[in-house]
């Protein structure tokens, strides 16, 4: 066999209208497209602190992984039970502690899947497809909330009200943009606030925390600074 014989066989050999190597690239684009916005929206209305990037990057896998598990399945319903049977015997034995995990042993599944049933312009194209979304997420970083830098968690005690006005004047003077991430209040011990910020100026955090030492009402418990967004990889 030659090398056009070969090339033929990798992206014509599937039978059906979904295993068109056009139909094929449109699906997993319009999936991506799809897991895109839903990453964003994920982002846009998230008020968990502690959310990670590999969640919010497995949004926007997910659906690519399992548009190619629907083309693969369609029409076949030993594959659907094939699959269902591996994946299955794969999470018993392995404990997938992290969304990152479990897109790549789904992956992997259903690339291994399309190989064994002929579907090899399903396989390859997958394999591509998935690949390049996967640097974007790498190269992009996508995944980190840009909206704010650092996290402050302070204590109120006394007045509840003249410690949260002492509280939001400082957010005035050094933050662009906050929010409430956690409000604790005990009866008659004071609360516990978490604030989310997006800071003026980063490297003046220090001047902040001063500032809320002096203020005899607050007392901070702690702050952690978000390091500045950076191309790091998938995890």
């Amino acid at each position: 066999m030659n090398i056009g014989s070969w090339i033929d066989m990798i992206l014509y050999s599937d039978h059906g209208s979904l295993s068109q190597p056009t139909t094929l690239a449109f699906t997993l684009l319009l999936a991506f497209a799809i897991g895109q916005i839903i990453g964003w929206v994920y982002l846009a209305t998230n008020t968990t602190p502690d959310t990670t990037k590999a969640f919010v990057a497995s949004l926007v896998v997910m659906p690519v992984i399992v548009a190619l598990l629907m083309m693969l399945m369609a029409g076949s319903l030993m594959v659907a039970f094939g699959l269902l049977a591996v994946f299955a015997v794969v999470r018993f034995r392995n404990v997938l502690r992290d969304t990152r995990d479990t897109v790549f042993v789904l992956w992997a599944i259903v690339e291994g899947m399309s190989v064994g049933t002929f579907r090899y312009s399903t396989a390859v194209i997958g394999t591509i497809a998935i690949g390049i979304v996967l640097a974007y997420l790498r190269i992009t970083n996508f995944g980190v909330d840009r909206r704010y830098d650092g996290l402050l968690c302070v204590e109120i005690s006394g007045d509840q009200k003249l410690g949260r006005d002492a509280m939001t004047r400082l957010l005035y003077r050094h933050a662009s943009r906050w929010d409430v991430a956690v409000d604790q209040t005990t009866p008659g011990q004071g609360s516990v606030v978490t604030y989310r910020l997006h800071l003026r100026d980063r490297s003046r955090s220090g001047d902040l925390r001063m500032e809320l030492a002096d203020e005899g009402q607050l007392h901070e418990v702690s702050y952690v600074h978000q390091p500045a967004p950076s191309k790091k990889d998938f995890q």
